[in-house]
């Protein structure tokens, strides 16, 4: 970590920051902007944003036209039975439950996990209790996020009408929020928590005893537990990562987990997510989504269901996934302070030494690669937000995506290694 974030032991209102931040812009919008003046020196390749290209399963396009007539109808906004069966059944499998979720009243289908993620914020504030209301006194409500984070954590406070409070890091290293920033003072003007294990960018995976200190602390102050877990089948050592539901409890109060197909089964276009947890929240959400929500078409969800019951197709792109991770600790192994990820499909480098100017290291670098290799990449510090000190814990930093193909991959780290040399 560098020496700059040592002293970031405070919760920070994300008002204060001196710059916008990813909640208010697209880093991908500022990227651009970034590389305007600039021509590829190299036929183009991007590996900035996280779209995976591993190939679709093979049964898409049958399970699609078995189910084309469901086109023709407007879609349940609660999601077909079948795959909320699909979607329980899968949580089941996946995780040590002490029960699977109700697929009545414990899991929704979603339009991708993304909309899921912004509109939950809404829902958190909506349903406060009398007694935390009183709690929350004249203070505004705050939702609470990791810091990098994804900018949709940040665009679901604003809309609520929540203050956004961005959770410090360790102050000796790493790269999860920091659980003693969080005070009872803290929590009980907090609506919800947002995290994601494993984590964008970073790949940090939560351990167990993490997660049931962060679950119980926001339990005890009725504050929601929004955990982003998209990555979820992405684990790149020998073991899966925990799942929020494992230590929620029986009944899952006060938590949710979200989920998709983008990246288990590399279908980001088919918009097919989920969530489940606890049945108060849901039940509500359900009643919101069906006046403010987009609808997910009937046979999309189909092909969830196929994709949900069938583990084949997601352990093979798995193994590519660590294919491509194994090459990047050959190319980077002793440099920028590189860590093989414990999940995701992003390398998180260390570019300090290219701090330049009135750029920053991740900023130097991106415009770098783009002008001497053709390769974009995404600055750190567009993932993160400043402090109201104008420290940012992702400026010297650089995100590279690694979901092109294995051959692809294996041409193109060796060439940013050569132009960040």
């Amino acid at each position: 970590m560098p020496d700059a974030l040592s002293p970031a032991v405070v919760a920070t209102p994300a008002s204060a920051a001196p710059d916008p931040g990813p909640a208010a812009r697209s880093p991908f919008v500022r990227l651009t902007e970034l590389l305007a003046d600039l021509a590829p020196g190299k036929p183009a390749l991007s590996l900035a944003v996280g779209e995976p290209r591993h190939a679709m399963p093979g049964f898409v396009g049958a399970v699609l036209a078995a189910h084309l007539d469901g086109f023709g109808r407007y879609p349940a906004g609660k999601g077909l039975p079948e795959f909320r069966r699909a979607a329980s059944d899968w949580f089941a499998r996946r995780y040590t439950l002490v029960r699977a979720p109700d697929p009545e009243s414990e899991v929704l289908v979603l339009n991708g996990s993304r909309e899921g993620l912004f509109f939950a914020a809404l829902m958190a504030r909506r349903l406060l209790s009398p007694q935390k209301r009183a709690r929350l006194g004249d203070s505004a409500p705050a939702v609470l996020l990791p810091n990098p984070f994804y900018a949709a954590y940040g665009a679901g406070a604003e809309a609520a009408g929540c203050e956004s409070v961005d959770l410090p890091l360790p102050a000796d290293g790493g790269w999860l929020a920091d659980l003693d920033a969080l005070t009872p003072e803290l929590l009980d003007r907090s609506v919800a928590l947002y995290f994601a294990s494993p984590a964008n960018p970073q790949g940090t995976i939560a351990p167990r005893a993490y997660l049931q200190r962060l679950v119980a602390l926001c339990q005890a102050h009725e504050v929601m537990v929004f955990a982003d877990e998209c990555y979820s089948e992405i684990w790149l050592g020998d073991a899966p990562p925990t799942g929020v539901l494992e230590v929620a409890g029986p009944d899952f109060a006060g938590v949710v987990a979200f989920n998709s197909l983008s990246k288990r089964s590399s279908l980001p276009g088919l918009r097919c997510g989920f969530c489940a947890g606890d049945a108060r929240f849901i039940e509500a959400f359900a009643d919101f989504r069906n006046v403010a929500a987009p609808q997910v078409p009937e046979p999309l969800q189909w092909v969830g269901i196929a994709a949900l019951a069938d583990e084949v197709h997601v352990d093979e792109s798995r193994d590519l996934y660590k294919a491509k991770v194994d090459i990047a600790d050959q190319v980077f192994g002793g440099h920028f302070d590189y860590q093989r990820p414990d999940g995701g499909f992003f390398l998180w480098l260390n570019v300090a030494g290219l701090r330049s100017g009135g750029l920053s290291a991740g900023e130097e670098a991106a415009r770098r690669l783009w002008q001497r290799e053709g390769l974009r990449t995404v600055p750190g510090g567009y993932l993160c937000r400043s402090d109201a000190l104008g420290r940012n814990p992702g400026a010297d930093y650089l995100r590279i995506a690694l979901v092109q193909d294995l051959a692809t991959t294996r041409e193109a780290l060796p060439r940013l290694l050569a132009g960040l040399s």
